[in-house]
């Protein structure tokens, strides 16, 4: 049925609007008045500011990366650019018990803090994460965040040393911080267990923490404490934690990492589909066989190759291949990674089949865990979210581009409480992309990890054109989107 508008801001005509819930596409026109979206349907529209003809394209909510390192990137490089250019207009960051706030030590921040947080000396730093906020608020970028607070941030502020479990009082000095970020807004907390810096904290440590999440509706994201040979144990930690601090908990970046549970994805999905029929749980995972962290040496026995993705010491060694570096130093992998430090690695670990299968899976939502800041970044920076859209539904045809979306939109914003995102229709944020569903590619490739995705024809932020003919516009219309119970 025909609506008819007197006017609008913002009217975007004749596209197959994918609405982010799963529902099957429909023809229609969207118009947007001020931050929102006031009509979607067949529509006659007397006056608008502006149109965008999507005939031919797809018209479907903004898309939300559960899982980044974008804390920093948001206020560097206010674009966004590797997160926009791909449609991305919200990101969650914060993740992996790493966020650039609340910083309250004096040292310099251990790998992988140093991912996030640059040194010591450096000004952009936030010993409160109301201050991190605040400057956010003054310098808007150009899309949404959604802030989680770290474990190893609060425990690198808290403790003299990080190689043994938290005492009392420390924990009590942690619990004050991450309230009183969780009073300012932050949506939730983050632990990365397998990191050093967290890695000593036993389930207890983190179930403290974590009791002051419910007070706020937050979300406990974890990188567990192993994704290898000790996966099933380790999601079973996770359940418990979360279960006993009564919140709910997304599994990071879930995959199958080593020799013992590669093809083993069916059962870790069971394992979470049978936690989830108890408690509330979500997972997110990027469409890759590689992952990419700080360098690790007990990361070299599962890879089959790691590419260096920076180094301090050797800064030439960004995107050369670790055994091409030892060969010529005429060392082990080791050794050579010894003399990289600091750095950081891409890691060939994983097997395609668990990653389709874990892609597959209709609790699965897309994160891209991308590091901005190094020097050779893994391509999932730039290109995770076409890949999805492209490579995986399209031409692999692992789902249809209805559900590859909601995965992306719908499910990500209902898992992190985003009231009146993920979704297009009327009286949601207008949080959109248009797209032309044959033409969508990831082209950040391992050799070339930069590049801008191809198919993005418009990304609008807010009610606000932010992305459009292959380049941002200047708007800076994001938001930092807090916890439903902000004091």
């Amino acid at each position: 049925m025909n609506k008819t508008l007197d006017r609008c801001d913002l009217l975007i005509t004749g596209g197959q609007v994918i609405d982010g819930t799963g529902c099957p596409a429909i023809t229609a026109d969207v118009a947007l008045q001020g931050d929102r979206i006031i009509a979607v349907g067949d529509l006659t529209v007397e006056k608008a500011d502006a149109v965008i003809d999507a005939q031919g394209k797809v018209i479907t909510p903004g898309f939300i990366d559960v899982h980044t390192h974008d804390d920093r990137l948001l206020l560097s490089n206010s674009e966004v650019t590797p997160k926009l250019s791909q449609g991305v207009t919200t990101v969650v960051v914060g993740n992996c018990g790493v966020s650039l706030s609340p910083w309250v030590s004096d040292q310099a921040p251990p790998p992988p803090l140093d991912l996030v947080i640059s040194d010591k000396n450096n000004s952009a730093q936030f010993s409160t994460f109301h201050a991190y906020s605040a400057e956010l608020t003054r310098r808007p970028p150009a899309i949404n965040a959604v802030p989680l607070i770290g474990h190893s941030t609060l425990r690198c502020g808290a403790m003299d040393r990080l190689d043994r479990p938290a005492s009392q009082a420390e924990i009590k000095q942690m619990r004050t911080l991450l309230r009183e970020s969780l009073a300012a807004g932050a949506a939730g907390f983050s632990t990365g267990l397998f990191y050093p810096p967290n890695k000593a904290a036993p389930a207890a440590e983190v179930e403290a923490l974590a009791r002051e999440l419910p007070a706020f509706q937050g979300v406990y994201a974890t990188h567990m404490r192993n994704e290898g040979d000790q996966l099933f144990e380790s999601l079973d930690e996770t359940f418990d934690t979360a279960r006993r601090a009564g919140c709910p908990v997304v599994v990071s970046h879930h995959k199958c990492q080593s020799k013992a549970v590669w093809g083993r994805s069916a059962e870790s999905l069971a394992r979470i589909e049978a936690a989830a029929a108890e408690q509330t749980v979500g997972f997110d995972v990027y469409p890759y066989v590689a992952g990419s962290t700080v360098l690790l040496e007990e990361l070299i026995e599962p890879s089959r190759r790691i590419i260096v993705s920076w180094s301090t010491a050797v800064p030439e060694a960004g995107g050369r291949d670790l055994a091409d570096i030892a060969a010529e130093w005429d060392c082990s992998l080791a050794q050579a990674m010894m003399r990289l430090q600091p750095g950081g690695g891409i890691y060939f670990c994983m097997e395609e089949d668990d990653v389709e299968r874990i892609l597959a899976h209709p609790m699965g939502m897309i994160g891209s865990d991308g590091i901005p800041h190094d020097t050779h970044p893994h391509p999932r920076l730039w290109g995770t979210f076409p890949r999805v859209l492209g490579h995986y539904s399209r031409d692999r045809q692992l789902f249809p581009l209805e559900e590859a979306v909601r995965k992306m939109t719908g499910l990500s914003a209902q898992t992190f409480g985003l009231a009146g995102r993920g979704v297009v229709q009327a009286g949601a944020f207008g949080d959109l992309v248009v797209f032309d569903s044959s033409r969508i590619a990831d082209s950040a490739t391992f050799e070339q990890p930069t590049r801008a995705a191809a198919g993005i024809d418009c990304v609008i932020v807010n009610g606000a054109i932010a992305w459009q003919a292959g380049a941002g516009t200047g708007s800076r219309t994001g938001r930092l989107l807090k916890n439903p119970r902000t004091t």
